[in-house]
């Protein structure tokens, strides 16, 4: 016979409604020990959750939908294994839809989640914006906005703090004594114009005149072509602050392709803090993102919604941190965590 929630109920000495609180997250918040004595109830008893039956009286198939901008960007994908972790652990299953930096493609994934009735939807836009809020809004689907601006007024977002961010980076730069600083940006996103604004403010704060800024993609290749671009002008500089690793990746190559040095000759200083941007050589000196803390509270506030919450639109920023190596002129220290240790 089928294990129910009112043996769970039984066994741990509550009643069915707060064993449905605790299997669902909600709406009501359980106390801790009842919380412990339920999920104990639970594995001893092997109960699952009939999940057809509850997608029958939602209408929705229980899972959540992801739309990240560019799957091969180590951070989307660092950030979509946290959600995923993040969901499963709360008994959801996570499909991602990669836009590959496309607005129809991003559009079509959308609907696509939407039609598959998704309980809920995590967003980071590649382009579409404020058109994800208005399909959502629609379907009667609830949205969390990731690392780009949608819609502040309609959906909950988790940011980094970017143009805090990108203030601390440029002011290490300053303190190690550049005055003439670049900046190499990305696409026409939030993220990107947030963190070429802390460059600004950077400069501005120190007296120093804006360097050379360059748009262009995220991607390695773009931050290698950028490089020529960067330098060109009467007074070259001395450094460069990236809006992102992968970019920054690839300029270090075209660094050391054009015979130029890093630190001696050129400083190079980035946004993200993907795992691979320590092994870069030198060490790429990024501002890390809290990505795990991002993902986690994210799928947090998604299944507060999802549960019955009331929806709370606006922005949570979150502080990054600066990770120096290398590449800045601070020392390289490198090092490899293994199960033999560190080498």
């Amino acid at each position: 016979m089928a294990v129910t929630r009112a043996d769970v109920a039984r066994l741990a000495g509550t009643s069915p409604a707060l064993v449905s609180y605790v299997l669902n997250g909600g709406p009501r918040q359980v106390a801790p020990a009842t919380r412990v004595r339920i999920e104990a109830a639970i594995a001893e008893l092997g109960y699952r959750p009939n999940v057809s039956a509850r997608s029958l009286r939602t209408n929705r198939g229980h899972a959540l939908g992801m739309v990240i901008p560019d799957a091969a960007n180590p951070f989307f994908a660092e950030l979509s294994a946290v959600i995923e972790a993040a969901a499963f652990e709360r008994g959801y299953p996570l499909f991602v839809g990669n836009a590959a930096g496309d607005e129809e493609r991003e559009q079509a994934y959308v609907r696509t989640f939407i039609d598959r009735r998704v309980e809920g939807l995590l967003a980071i836009s590649s382009s579409w914006g404020a058109g994800i809020a208005d399909a959502c809004e629609e379907a009667g689907m609830v949205l969390v906005a990731l690392d780009r601006v949608i819609d502040p007024a309609r959906c909950a977002h988790v940011l980094c703090d970017s143009v805090a961010g990108a203030r601390t980076a440029v002011d290490h730069l300053i303190g190690h004594g550049h005055r003439d600083i670049a900046c190499l940006s990305g696409p026409h996103v939030s993220t990107a114009e947030d963190r070429v604004r802390g460059y600004r403010e950077a400069l501005a704060a120190a007296g120093l005149p804006e360097g050379p800024t360059v748009r262009t993609d995220f991607g390695g290749a773009a931050g290698y072509r950028a490089l020529p671009e960067l330098l060109t002008g009467p007074r070259r500089p001395t450094a460069v602050f990236v809006t992102s690793d992968l970019q920054a990746m690839g300029m270090l190559r075209a660094a050391y392709d054009a015979g130029l040095r890093v630190p001696e000759d050129l400083a190079v200083v980035a946004f993200d803090g993907t795992e691979y941007a320590r092994y870069t050589r030198p060490g790429l000196t990024t501002v890390v993102q809290p990505t795990r803390r991002m993902g986690e509270l994210a799928v947090e506030m998604l299944l507060k919604q999802i549960a019955g919450g009331t929806p709370q639109p606006g922005v949570v920023l979150l502080e990054a941190e600066l990770a120096t190596r290398g590449s800045c002129g601070c020392p390289d220290d490198f090092f490899v965590a293994s199960e033999g240790g560190a080498f």
